[in-house]
């Protein structure tokens, strides 16, 4: 839903106080993309009817009146993604020199001039001390890429007259190659058709340009519940939850957790945010990219927006009636669905955070990770610094279901990923009324004495919503030195305990091999600080 400009710039002027001076004012790329894109045919910010009216040939209508697409390629291409060499890389990112970039970068422009290209401009972001323009240019023939990505962001600052960021996009290109330079503020994407590239694009330049300025961006989810503390006062509790994709962030995110009457759900963003030394956190984007797969009417929130005729499918089974089915995965198990903030039910007209006021780190483990465990800041660096998951088909399907780590759950970082660590621990360390946690969305028990015990999207929204009243009982776990529940009402939590699935010598060796895998992916990082790191031992 967009604000009329009136009404924006009123919110945006109250809201300007809350936001730490020391962040700059004038929120621009130091040295925005200069080259001139020219093109056989520029189509310069088509609407949304015409971008749909484009792209028809490939369009598949639903029975809802919804566009579905098929892409040829159905993930992001991560192996092939490339950051510019030098100061900007970190431990776990892939470098291109600069002249192979200028040459690519020269060629592609070349080809552009005899094309006919798209050029789509959006704003991320809606606060006057984070916005962005965003400009996409794209080959004509590919027009169901800006059609999808038109509905992610905003309508753009008409103050500006040049782009803070730019993604040029060649799908048909021979060679599949992403490359990235930072200072420049643009983003080639070559040989690929998966829309996922471009949203991510634009959203990794901003977590590097908000880096700059101080803060620090998340892949995370936020909201609100507003809830009753054990002294009946309703209060409203922020939450962001960190979480690769397929771990539950985004069902965890939009879940209304059951509450009614004065008790409800604000859902703010679904994927990225930027938080700066306050704990207050700008949203981006204006739509949700979703993971469909498995997706039915039991959760209603997303399904209902998944259904709507302004809804726009991506590699999803419709069948030529026009019936989608979401639980067939002969394309991919990585379809997806474009659907409208204002379209999921528990949005307001807001997409920031006022507090951070409880950090989740979303797990998906099988066997002595607890439901949820409470951490100390500095504990809370190290989960940050693990980002401990599983790997899905979003990112690389070859291994999907395997685990992983990835710092901050955050594929989309540039430069040193020891400096985010350090940061957010320097930002707790400011805000000791942030509370953090880890939240395991998989099982405990798997391979142990007895058959294990699932963790079921219930128990998880309880949790958070126990977590917001403030009704949990907790205890302290001497092998990992956090605090893990003991009273949660609603869940007989007992059953939930690692301990009572092994025996002591099985639990002990466990604990003892992922402390060694934890040690060393955290020793991998250099200028990580020690008392992070020694969190784990």
């Amino acid at each position: 839903m967009h604000y009329p400009l009136k009404k924006q710039f009123e919110e945006n002027r109250m809201m300007t106080s809350s936001y730490p001076r020391s962040l700059s004012d004038s929120f621009t790329v130091h040295a925005p993309f200069n080259q001139q894109v020219q093109a056989a045919r520029m189509i310069v910010d088509p609407l949304l009817w015409e971008l749909r009216e484009m792209a028809s040939r490939d369009e598949k209508t639903t029975c809802y009146g919804s566009a579905s697409f098929i892409s040829k390629v159905r993930n992001r291409s991560a192996k092939n993604t490339f950051i510019l060499d030098g100061k900007y890389l970190g431990v776990d990112q892939h470098g291109i020199p600069l002249a192979r970039e200028k040459e690519l970068a020269s060629k592609v422009l070349e080809y552009l001039k005899t094309q006919e290209v798209i050029s789509l401009e959006r704003q991320m972001g809606r606060h006057p001390h984070f916005n962005l323009n965003c400009r996409l240019y794209i080959t004509k023939r590919y027009a169901r890429i800006p059609y999808m990505w038109r509905n992610m962001l905003f309508e753009p600052n008409p103050v500006k007259s040049e782009p803070d960021l730019t993604t040029i996009f060649v799908p048909e290109w021979p060679e599949r190659v992403v490359f990235v330079h930072p200072e420049a503020g643009v983003t080639f994407i070559l040989g690929t058709d998966y829309m996922g590239e471009v949203k991510k694009s634009f959203l990794r330049m901003a977590l590097y340009i908000w880096k700059k300025k101080g803060g620090i961006g998340f892949h995370a989810g936020s909201k609100v519940l507003r809830v009753k503390k054990p002294n009946g006062k309703l209060e409203d509790v922020g939450f962001i939850m960190f979480g690769l994709s397929g771990t539950g962030k985004t069902t965890l995110t939009i879940h209304d957790h059951g509450l009614t009457g004065e008790e409800k759900v604000i859902i703010r963003q679904d994927d990225m945010v930027m938080m700066d030394e306050t704990g207050y956190c700008y949203g981006t984007e204006n739509g949700f990219y979703i993971k469909t797969e498995g997706l039915d009417p039991s959760q209603k929130v997303l399904y209902d927006a998944a259904t709507s005729s302004n809804a726009i499918l991506e590699n999803v089974k419709v069948l030529d009636d026009g019936t989608v089915l979401f639980d067939n995965a002969d394309l991919t198990s990585n379809g997806r669905g474009v659907i409208l903030r204002e379209e999921v039910a528990g949005t307001d007209d807001r997409i920031d955070l006022d507090k951070a006021n409880r950090i989740v780190f979303i797990t998906r483990r099988d066997d002595i990770i607890p439901p949820v465990a409470k951490l100390t800041a500095e504990q809370a660096a190290a989960y940050f610094m693990l980002g401990e998951s599983i790997e899905t088909s979003a990112g690389d399907p070859t291994r999907a279901g395997e685990s992983k780590r990835e710092v901050g759950t955050n594929p989309f970082m540039i430069g040193k990923e020891s400096e985010e660590g350090n940061r957010l621990l320097d930002i707790l360390r400011k805000n000791p009324d942030i509370e953090c946690y880890l939240l395991n969305t998989g099982s405990v028990g798997v391979g142990g004495n007895k058959n294990g015990k699932k963790i079921t999207i219930k128990v998880s929204t309880t949790i958070m919503t126990e977590l917001a009243r403030g009704n949990i009982k907790w205890g302290y776990d001497p092998d990992w030195k956090y605090l893990i529940p003991l009273e949660v009402p609603g869940i007989e939590i007992s059953e939930y305990n690692p301990a009572a699935y092994f025996s002591p010598a099985e639990l002990k060796d466990r604990v003892a091999k992922l402390r060694s895998e934890r040690t060393e992916w955290l020793n991998k990082y250099p200028g990580l600080r020690d008392e992070i790191i020694k969190t784990i031992l």
